[in-house]
């Protein structure tokens, strides 16, 4: 029995709102236009126990 991965495509920073979304074609996180955040934020991803990366 195998477990597939499941990475998260969409987060956000809860210190300044910054939003990202994963880019396939880039390999990358990208930004949300609309929310940038702060530049100087260590940012901090909305992650809690009720996201699992395995099915």
């Amino acid at each position: 029995m195998s477990a597939d991965l499941v990475p998260p495509r969409e987060r956000e920073c809860v210190r300044c709102g910054r939003q990202e979304a994963w880019d396939e074609d880039a390999s990358t996180w990208t930004i949300d236009d609309d929310a940038v955040g702060r530049v100087y934020c260590v940012h901090e991803w909305d992650i809690n126990g009720e996201y699992s990366p395995f099915r």
